[in-house]
């Protein structure tokens, strides 16, 4: 099970962008790459990821999910939805849909500031 969120983070980079780098992953979690490793480290322990022992070039370490990081994830999805949709439920369509975008607008933001 997931109990933290940036381990949640993580594990959803890692579906997105099979194979990202600590410093791609730390920087789509906002955390700093040292943050990341210790991270990425239990995750390994776990059995959820791999990540080669030594750099095929440079010092870049892809990691990707195995399949029960993947089965792991896909828990935590089902849970996030479901959050998710008791969350906005007490709202009619209008608002739904005006928060959404407003949070979309918020994501995109995100991106922009990570991109630039």
């Amino acid at each position: 099970m997931i109990t933290l969120r940036r381990e949640y983070n993580c594990l959803e980079q890692l579906r997105r962008r099979p194979g990202a780098s600590n410093s791609e992953l730390a920087r789509g979690a906002f955390v700093t790459r040292q943050t990341m490793n210790t991270l990425l480290r239990g995750l390994q322990e776990r059995g959820l990821i791999t990540r080669p022992a030594t750099a095929e070039s440079g010092r870049i370490l892809p990691t990707r999910l195995t399949s029960a990081g993947v089965e792991v994830l896909d828990q935590a999805v089902s849970r996030v939805e479901a959050v998710s949709a008791r969350m906005v439920s007490p709202l009619d369509d209008e608002t739904r849909t005006m928060v959404t975008e407003a949070l979309g607008r918020c994501i995109a933001a995100l991106e922009e500031a990570e991109d630039g």
